[in-house]
């Protein structure tokens, strides 16, 4: 685990980031006290549109209005 100074790190920000993407480990320090971890944030993946497609499917009482008894149960105020 690797130990840069504020003042480093500002220096050398592009080449510290590319080492912590390749999986070293940095650590920050004010003076001697670690204080920052820099590490890859990891991806949250993407969504892909249409991925439910023909897994769902809606009649057409979909469009209908509710009954009155299961709108009560809507109404919270």
């Amino acid at each position: 685990m690797a130990q840069f100074s504020v003042h480093d790190a500002k220096t050398n920000l592009s080449r510290l980031i590319a080492d912590a993407l390749a999986g070293g480990e940095l650590v920050i320090a004010r003076g001697s006290v670690p204080v920052v971890r820099l590490v890859p944030v990891e991806p949250v993946g993407c969504r892909v549109f249409g991925a439910l497609k023909g897994k769902i499917a809606l009649d057409a009482s979909f469009h209908e209005p509710l009954p009155e008894d299961e709108l009560d149960g809507w109404n919270l105020a």
